[in-house]
């Protein structure tokens, strides 16, 4: 694979990193339950209040104006519940791979991702910031299946490397989404590679596309890439069961190919079910609506 260059380390970057690297590190001395337990605690009554709260709530006051104050609270301590234990199951590594690995997988696009895998044609994953996307990714692998991930690296180098470290260890190959992870990502593509994305980024270069009633700007570089390797694309999800630490992990119909607005708007619609199915497990936590007409 090609090396990233990597960008210069500030002392701002070496701080951030140790402070977070030693939270980690203090927490995975636990086992594997209590910490992911703890770390949903400590982000629900800790990181909600200071820092989460704040951006979930403006996003559930753009979506849902009408959302009576209770159910805000109590989509606000979900989001930030399932977003501590997520973090801390991703920097589990190889602990919650095997974790997620046991869990079965279920739904109507299985069987077009088996027929996939024994012709040895490339197939795009998508799926969205909610639940645990990359206990999806952990269970696919666990069944057999050759699946890399495109992800954006972090502006902090340092925590960047601990943290691709880490879910390297849970599958691989990754890419970063740069002119070196990308010439990489079409030749595991070309040789029949399932690739994982995530399809809720805001993308300024991207589409106007519906997401949960608002206009967002949208990538359709998923649909793109299957239309021109002949590529399936599939979207699938790993809803958190009730228990906390377990997940229902479903793959949906791939979407038919047609044009790539089309079936970008296909995978939206697909997230948007599971958010409204399950407010708290999405990740209310970025501005997916930003520069929009009415919501600059």
């Amino acid at each position: 694979m090609t090396e990233t260059p990597q960008a210069p380390l500030s002392l701002r970057h070496r701080i951030e990193d140790r402070t977070i690297g030693a939270l980690v590190g203090a927490m995975r001395l636990l086992p594997y339950k209590t910490r992911v337990r703890a770390m949903g605690w400590i982000a629900r009554n800790i990181l909600a209040p200071l820092a989460l709260n704040k951006r979930t709530r403006a996003n559930l006051a753009y979506i849902f104006p009408d959302m009576p104050e209770a159910e805000i609270r109590a989509v606000c301590r979900d989001v930030a519940d399932n977003f501590g234990r997520a973090m801390m199951e991703l920097h589990s590594g190889a602990e919650f791979a095997r974790f997620a690995g046991d869990m079965p997988i279920h739904g109507p696009g299985l069987a077009a991702l088996d027929q996939a895998h024994a012709e040895n044609r490339p197939v795009i994953l998508v799926t969205a910031h909610y639940g645990n996307y990359d206990a999806w990714r952990a269970a696919l692998t666990a069944r057999g299946f050759r699946v890399g991930g495109l992800y954006k690296p972090m502006s902090n180098p340092a925590s960047n490397a601990r943290y691709v470290a880490t879910i390297e260890s849970i599958a691989k190959p990754l890419f970063p989404s740069d002119k070196h992870g990308m010439a990489d990502m079409v030749r595991f593509l070309r040789a029949g590679g399932m690739l994982g994305m995530l399809v809720d980024h805001y993308m300024s270069h991207g589409e106007l596309l519906d997401f949960l009633g608002k206009p967002a700007w949208t990538a359709t570089s998923a649909a793109k890439l299957a239309l021109k390797y002949n590529a399936l694309l599939v979207p699938g999800y790993a809803t958190r069961n009730a228990d906390g630490f377990s997940f229902a992990i479903e793959v949906e119909e791939p979407i038919p190919h047609s044009d790539a607005t089309t079936m970008t708007q296909a995978l939206n619609d697909s997230a948007a079910a599971r958010v409204m199915a399950h407010k708290g497990q999405w990740f209310w936590l970025h501005r997916r609506w930003k520069n929009t007409p009415d919501n600059p």
